[in-house]
């Protein structure tokens, strides 16, 4: 039997109050204990804030993220023991893989997002300089600073890796520590991963804690600079939402809560289209898998009329076929729910629903288990409901069995099927199984706004596809309504839940010394020599070379329309082009001024420039015609730093003409030996 620590103020503690015993899923016998005496909550929250907050602080994004890489890698080389201890959870293998896995995979997703959108600074920049007076001497830029409190992660007990992972890896990349408090019913899996972050010594003291327990009186600490992120129950948000505290002193809250999630299956989809194989595979899986305990399962599906007996009879087959069992043996594609007490609630909802809705198939509640005592472990075959008037009826719409449980029902034509779509009330996700264009966006513009994400799938997409249950990183988890209102993931969009967007105003000297990022008309330093033969730890912010005029000949145009095969007529044709309101006549190829200007700028011995990467933001501003000269203003922008070899830099590239008017405008990125 476990004995279940919190982690608190640099040390771990017995938790030694009100034991709690915690039952395996499969066998019922105690895998560990768990006391609930309330913590010091000023004491952890004064921790953090006192030594974890700083520490995150002093690194750079590209710092944390690093330390993201290395802290997957540490427990992805231990996630065999997580995987032994979470079939106590009642989960299979491949459940285990996409709650262990899918934890580690998002630190890497967050790991690599923060070493490629964000800087390598503690500042992030947030759109585009804003022009706030006639002559651009006063600007405005949005900026995002990390907050200087702790974030509270409160999580469910179906995934007790992911839901803990998916939440700091946000966290610690925006550099805030955070306070972690699993769900007992799976905190001794929780608290095995927790031990192995804390044992690999990657991250800052202070940066990260664990209640195993109640977590007492935290909230009444909490001020406007910390966070409180929160999954489960809808009953539980609202108690922990309208607490006055946080009321009063506007505690950001982010829920992730009950959701109606529905799978439609677009009207032009027949039976022997492959898509009706995928959507009868995507609902027995996301009924099984985790024993259908996630948040984003399928628990309502709606079907033309038309194809209601096939899909029924083809849904009902597969899932009674479904062998459930102890999830260690191979054969066994269904485990356990988390407990006994938890299947008796998924019963008695599954209960209220039978008001509304005809329980299908032959399987009965006393159903055969492979390897294991059905009396002792909380078995439950997966239940399929079918609702005869879902127009009516407002259990199916309004009550979550949580645990492999759905109800189908039948639409009469797809925008009826949207209208019930909606009637869950606001969910993390629906999918729509389609090879139409046009249905696709009908269900876009009908369905989206009571969504976080709308899952689209076919033929074309289905070997790839992600699955309608699979939150990614890179894309919003969270929904409108019942679901929560909130949102996580979403790549660097949940960076930001734990950052402070300030808008700042000033000079555009002031904005780059904020910033770190040059901005025009900001002081411009004279390039003693060439920067292309200077490392990237060389270059300074601002440092700028001014290059000779070239002038721009009717020869030169000819000869690249000729070379390139560009022979549109505003370079080609003096009438056609005085016709046209944007040319004085014949003009200057936009890309031949561009090879000029690389010309004009560049250095080419080899030197500390390896190679250029790119460009962007290309803008032309005024036409260049022949006879005209240009010359080009190269300043150093930014600098990224990448890794311990080389780093890329970005420069702003302006060309000016022989009266000093801008013509072209662009960011150049290199990447230079570091």
């Amino acid at each position: 039997m476990l004995a279940l620590q919190s982690f608190m103020v640099g040390h771990w503690v017995d938790q030694t109050d009100q034991v709690v015993l915690l039952p395996c899923a499969i066998t019922g016998e105690t895998v560990a204990r768990l006391g609930k005496s309330s913590p010091d909550a000023n004491a952890m929250r004064s921790f953090a804030k006192g030594l974890g907050g700083p520490a995150l602080r002093a690194m750079t994004f590209h710092d944390r993220a690093k330390m993201l890489k290395a802290l997957a890698q540490y427990l992805s080389e231990r996630k065999e023991a997580l995987y032994d201890l979470s079939y106590h959870t009642g989960a299979t293998l491949n459940d285990s893989r996409v709650d262990i896995d899918g934890g580690i995979g998002t630190l890497l997703a967050y790991g690599a997002k923060g070493r490629r959108e964000m800087p390598d600074d503690t500042i992030y920049i947030d759109g585009e300089v804003e022009q706030l007076s006639r002559n651009g001497t006063f600007l405005g830029q949005h900026v995002c600073t990390s907050l200087l409190g702790v974030a509270l992660h409160i999580n469910a007990f179906n995934f007790p890796v992911w839901g803990m992972l998916e939440k700091l890896a946000p966290c610690l990349l925006a550099g805030v520590p955070a306070i972690v408090k699993p769900a007992s019913a799976t905190a001794y899996l929780t608290e095995a991963c927790f031990r192995m972050m804390i044992e690999s010594g990657l991250l800052p003291e202070g940066s990260v804690q664990l209640i195993c327990g109640s977590v007492g009186d935290m909230l009444e600490h909490l001020d406007c600079q910390d966070v409180v992120s929160f999954t489960g129950s809808a009953d539980t948000a609202l108690m922990l939402r309208s607490n006055m505290h946080l009321l009063k002193n506007s505690v950001r809250f982010i829920a992730e809560q009950d959701s109606l999630n529905a799978t439609l299956l677009g009207p032009d989809i027949g039976v022997d289209d492959p898509e009706f194989g995928l959507f009868v595979k995507e609902i027995v899986r996301e009924m099984t898998t985790k024993a259908g305990q996630k948040c984003t399962a399928i628990r309502r599906i709606i079907v033309p009329s038309t194809m209601l007996d096939q899909i029924t009879d083809v849904v009902t087959s597969k899932l009674e076929k479904t062998i459930i069992g102890d999830p260690r043996l191979e054969d066994v594609r269904m485990g356990a729910l988390v407990s006994r007490s938890h299947r008796d609630d998924v019963m008695a909802k599954t209960a209220m629903l039978g008001q509304e809705a005809k329980r299908l198939g032959s399987r009965a509640d006393r159903i055969n288990i492979v390897g294991a005592d059905v009396d002792k472990g909380a078995f439950m075959a997966p239940v399929l409901l079918h609702c005869e008037d879902p127009d009516g009826a407002n259990i199916v719409h309004n009550t979550e069995a949580f645990g492999p449980v759905s109800t189908i029902m039948a639409y009469r034509d797809f925008d009826h099927g949207c209208v019930l779509v909606n009637k869950g009330g606001g969910s993390l996700v629906a999918s729509l199984v389609t090879n139409d264009g046009s249905i696709a966006r009908k269900a876009v513009q009908q369905t989206a706004c009571w969504h976080g994400r709308i899952y689209i799938n076919n033929a074309s997409s289905m070997k790839e596809a992600t699955g309608h249950g699979a939150p990614m990183p890179q894309m919003v988890h969270g929904g409108p309504g019942r679901a929560g209102g909130g949102e996580e993931l979403g790549g660097i969009r949940g960076v930001m839940h734990y950052m402070q967007r300030t808008a700042v105003q000033g000079s555009p000297h002031i904005l780059t010394a904020v910033s770190n990022s040059w901005i025009n008309g900001a002081k411009e330093i004279d390039s003693k020599t060439h920067p292309f033969t200077r490392k990237f730890g060389e270059l300074e912010i601002g440092e700028t070379l001014n290059t000779d005029y070239r002038q721009v000949t009717l020869d030169d145009i000819e000869h690249f329309a000729e070379f390139t095969g560009d022979t549109f007529y505003a370079h080609m044709d003096e009438e056609a082009a005085k016709a046209n309101p944007f040319f004085p006549g014949r003009v200057a190829h936009g890309y031949l001024l561009l090879s000029f200007a690389a010309g004009l700028f560049v250095h080419g011995d080899p030197g500390p420039v390896l190679a250029n990467t790119g460009l962007e933001g290309l803008k032309f501003l005024k036409p260049v015609s022949p006879g005209d000269s240009i010359r080009v203003r190269l300043t150093v922008k930014k600098k990224t730093r990448r890794n311990d070899e080389y780093g890329e830099v970005r420069w702003n590239v302006m060309l000016y003409n022989q009266d000093n008017d801008p013509v072209a405008e662009y960011e150049l990125r290199t990447m230079n030996q570091y």
